[in-house]
């Protein structure tokens, strides 16, 4: 069927193919965005300050006293309060120590065990404190996402944020719900702010000196702690602040750089401890000049992984400190095994301090800090406490009157307003009871204890309630969202279903489409059999967790089964002997040996990141070599890059060794492939280097960015227009082994169109290799040529055009590889994998929009990989089927031939798995983990739909692109060109 035909009979043009799949990816978008809306909207909150309420149970309506209290002055305001509070506060002035990334188990062990050895001695004021009783270690459990704006937002208003707040962390904007330092404010404290610059951009109008630090350098370990502790000796001697705020980054930096395990970490816990005894010793001289005293509390806003990573749910990540430190004895027994919550730090303060607990406060308070009040006094800030929760029940049970449930001592009710209801009457009866016999009374007795453990059933069923109801979400809306992608999804299915028909490289070669039809093939089975396999799969939160398995398992699977095809079709006797080998059993023998290599890389890849989620503290390749040391990382990098470069230029310059056009723009490329080999040699992995050296490092890296984007954008845009006219007498693409039509070898053009997206396509792969090798991980060097191996060899083999493959097969394959490989580098669904220390590489100012560039970069650097591969793969695709008879190209239907596939499989297969995974996350929005697991893997879902834009848009504008090129070449040249 010659091209006149094929276009004639068409009924999928290439304008309606762009058309419906432009229309389909903006629908996409739109149900995206309404369904995520929906689904993760701000949480609820009750609008304004605490104030005179705070101090009366919940329907009693003070408004008249509120009117005269508003226009107190500060200090009067404070002993208005503090009078209806009726306990007195317990200390004067704060000293909030916040060190970043500091796990409990390093000060306070785990599972009632010590901490490791290193630690304690690292930390040995610290612990001095704990065993005389002058401080109580809390574990305090952080909720997901483990990220700073969110925990600290938790720390001091009580309130668990919405899951979104892990993308606003990189854009802080001011905190205007009701919190501890407004409080303070009110009172009339003055407040320093010194570290991490998040407290300035949450509060920035509160603090009366302040010297804030950028907290995303996270190659900085030492300056950015020592810009905190420059200014602490003078601050401690000034008596003119009430709240001072140290926030350290160093230790949080060093996790991220070496991990929980790296030699830095032992220096900067020392660093810290050295702090911790400046301050403490401080507060004791101050004794005497305040009565009540100064309290030091030391927190961590996340804990870390093995890895030094937060932003998952997992025990080391959530696992922060509440450290309290008086400068005389609590009246407790200390212990290390305490638990809390991080959000019970915000009640436990205001009532230390007096003020009104913040609004929405779902926190209980840490009994065991109080032990020094009277058991009255005790007594009383529970009532406090309930009272705050109640009203926060309230307005989740607009109809909430607990007179009007009739309810028996001890009982519960029968749904969750009785049962609250219930708890708090029969606390509040207690302790009623107990006021009214003052003089029967004994300090600590019986019903003391009742009353107590009554309040504290109520609190914490309250507490649980609040911290885990899930926000209502609009059915209307999250139904419009799925509808639209399930539109989007239909519509680029069928896009895929027609232009199959139509297509001469969708079938299989060579048969009729009656055959196509009926002839059904294993590794068509497969795909599809995989998509529904994940689709199963999404539905189990520990499948989820580790769905890398998943991606290994099949992409290895899919690539034996076309082995066991190449191996069926030929003939593996005969290719032993090189005498009797044509050249149709030496493609396939190198086809078997292609595979070989996709099946090894990937086999190696699986081994070097395996752990995934729950695994993750099992032995692999990568931790093998981290503790191997530095020079075998090294070594590998070395060898990394030096095997990037020579396969690139070899495969680029091999075909075109004649042309010195295409010799002169690939030898451009050696110079940002010789800085990305000088970085590698003299800044990574150089953690105590000097300023000056970290700017050098910092510039080169820029010039890198700049040199691979002006060169590849170059070559972009100039090879169409100068790449020469070949034919087979000269040159060919010899990289592929296929077999040239003589239609081909007539049509210059062709051939021309050919190599321009053969040599686009490998300068885009080049330069992205190299971009890798610069931002990942040195230990991700390896991984990086792997995948290219991968790449290549699969290209290698579908260049052959086997008669028994289609090629939405191939597309899919290659597909199936780039998401193996994203798992291979060592991502995972969880927020905790994600290298926030490449982000930064080559910053020299915080730029969040930078830095968010680079992130995705990085994590994704595999999937834009096989993206970028699609331009190399349709140059090795056998183009004959758009020159007719008469030797006449049809550029537009050349153009939809070219990107039809590369284009709509990748779109295709992530609109399904887009659409499944949205149904899964609404199905399990009431699950235990919709937001540990399901919530966080939605992100990387909608992330992973972005990168397949983006890569689908490149390959299709940069084909477009040079067939236009072509096209005007060819008017130009005075060639016939039937459009």
């Amino acid at each position: 069927m010659n091209t006149k035909t094929i276009s004639n009979s068409s009924s999928l043009t290439c304008t309606k193919l762009t058309l419906l799949t432009v229309l389909a990816v903006l629908i996409q978008i739109t149900g995206l965005s309404i369904f995520i809306m929906g689904f993760f909207p701000v949480k609820p909150t009750l609008s304004g300050i605490s104030g005179l309420e705070s101090f009366y149970p919940p329907g009693s309506d003070p408004t008249d006293l509120s009117q005269n209290v508003s226009t107190l002055p500060p200090d009067k305001l404070k002993s208005f309060y503090q009078e209806l509070s009726g306990v007195p506060p317990v200390f004067d002035r704060l000293v909030l120590m916040v060190i970043d990334g500091l796990p409990a188990e390093f000060v306070l062990g785990r599972d009632g065990m010590h901490p490791r050895k290193e630690f304690v001695e690292a930390m040995p004021y610290t612990q001095s404190l704990l065993a005389k009783g002058l401080a109580i270690g809390y574990h305090a459990k952080a909720a997901p996402p483990t990220v700073t704006m969110p925990r600290l937002k938790a720390m001091v208003s009580g309130a668990i944020g919405g899951f979104l707040d892990v993308a606003f962390n990189f854009n802080t904007q001011a905190f205007l719900d009701d919190n501890l330092i407004v409080q303070f404010f009110r009172f009339g404290w003055k407040m320093v702010m010194l570290g991490d610059e998040t407290w300035l951009k949450l509060f920035p109008t509160m603090f009366t000196r302040c010297d804030g630090v950028s907290s995303f350098f996270v190659k900085d370990t030492i300056q950015v702690d020592y810009n905190v502790s420059r200014h602490l000796a003078d601050e401690l001697k000034s008596t003119d602040w009430d709240l001072l705020i140290l926030h350290y980054l160093g230790l949080d930096h060093v996790g991220h750089n070496g991990g929980r395990n790296s030699n830095l970490m032992t220096p900067k816990l020392m660093e810290m401890d050295e702090v911790i005894k400046m301050i403490h010793s401080s507060t004791i001289q101050t004794q005497e000049v305040k009565q009540r005293g100064t309290l030091l509390l030391v927190v961590s806003d996340h804990g870390m992984t093995e890895s030094g990573n937060h932003g998952g749910s997992s025990y080391e990540e959530t696992d922060s400190l509440a450290l309290f430190i008086s400068p005389g004895t609590f009246n407790y027994t200390s212990e290390t095994n305490n638990k809390a919550f991080q959000v019970d730090i915000a009640v436990t303060l205001a009532l230390l301090f007096g003020v009104p607990i913040p609004k929405n406060n779902v926190g209980t308070l840490m009994a065991e800090v109080f032990t020094s009040l009277t058991d009255e006094q005790q007594l009383r800030i529970l009532e406090l406490n309930s009272w705050q929760l109640l009203r926060l029940l309230q307005a989740q049970f607009p109809e909430l009157e607990c007179g009007r449930f009739s309810c028996e001592p001890g009982s519960v009710g029968h749904d969750d307003a009785e049962m609250f209801c219930c708890l708090y009457l029969d606390a509040a009866a207690l302790f009623e009871s107990w006021k009214s016999k003052s003089s029967s009374r004994s300090v600590g007795g019986d019903d003391y204890r009742s009353i107590v453990l009554a309040y504290q059933n109520f609190l914490r069923s309250a507490s649980k309630w609040l911290s885990g109801r899930a926000t209502d979400k609009p059915t209307g809306l999250l139904a419009c969202g799925i509808a639209a992608m399930l539109l989007s999804c239909s519509i680029l299915v069928g896009l895929i279903f027609v232009y199959g028909r139509d297509s001469p490289l969708g079938g299989i070669q060579h048969l009729s489409h009656k055959e196509n039809m009926k002839k059904g093939h294993l590794d068509e089975i497969f795909i599809l059999a995989v998509i529904f396999i994940l689709i199963l799969s999404m539905g189990s939160s520990s499948m989820v967790e580790e769905e890398q398995y998943i991606w290994h398992f099949m992409t290895a699977s899919l690539y034996l089964i076309l082995l066991r095809k190449t191996l069926q079709s030929s003939t593996p006797g005969r290719l032993l002997h090189a005498q009797n080998v044509n050249s149709k059993q030496k493609r396939s023998c190198s086809r078997i040996y292609s595979i070989v290599a996709v099946l090894t890389s990937g086999r190696i890849l699986r081994g070097w990141h395996q752990g995934g989620v729950n695994w993750a503290h099992l032995p692999d390749i990568s931790k093998f070599l981290e503790q191997a040391g530095s020079a075998p990382i090294k070594s590998l990098q070395l060898i990394s890059i030096l095997l990037v470069i020579s396969i690139s230029l070899t495969a680029i310059l091999w075909p075109f060794w004649k042309s010195r056009f295409v010799m002169l723009f690939t030898v451009i490329f050696l110079f940002p492939g010789w800085l990305v080999l000088q970085d590698i040699l003299n800044y990574q992995d150089s953690i105590f280097a000097s300023a000056s050296s970290d700017a050098i490092a910092t510039t080169m890296a820029q010039n890198i960015y700049a040199l691979l984007s002006i060169f590849t954008v170059g070559t972009l845009f100039a090879i169409p227009w100068f790449m020469p006219l070949k034919n087979s007498k000269t040159s060919r693409l010899c990289c592929f082994s296929i077999d040239i039509s003589p239609q081909i070898q007539s049509e210059p053009l062709l051939w021309g169109f050919r190599d321009s997206i053969y040599v686009i396509g490998w300068c885009c792969v080049f330069s992205w290799c190299l971009l890798q090798l610069l931002l990942q991980q040195p230990i991700n060097s390896m991984p990086v040529l792997l995948l290219l191996v991968q790449i290549l060899a699969s290209i290698w083999y579908f260049s052959d055009g086997d008669p028994h493959t289609r090629q939405w097969v191939e597309v899919a394959a290659l597909y199936y590889v780039g998401m193996a490989g994203h798992f291979g580098l060592g991502n995972t669904n969880t927020l905790a994998t994600i290298d926030v220390a490449g982000a930064f590489i080559g910053v020299s100012s915080h730029s969040t929009f930078i830095s968010g560039i680079l992130m995705f970069i990085i994590t994704y650097a595999s999937p834009m990989l096989a993206l970028l591969s699609m331009l190399i793969y349709v140059s090795a695709k056998d183009m004959s089927a758009f020159v007719d008879t008469q030797n006449e190209m049809n550029f537009g239907h050349l153009l939809k031939m070219c990107v039809g596939y590369p284009c709509l499989v990748p779109l295709g297969l992530n609109s399904i798995f887009l659409v499944a995974y949205t149904i899964v996350l609404l199905l399990m929005r009431n699950h235990l983990f919709v937001w540990s697991v399901f919530s966080p893997k939605y992100l990387y879902v909608c992330a992973t739909t972005a990168c397949i834009y983006i890569g689908t848009l490149f390959v299709a504008l940069a084909t477009t692109y040079t067939c236009m090129a072509f096209a005007t070449r060819r008017m130009w040249k005075g060639f016939c060109w039937k459009g």
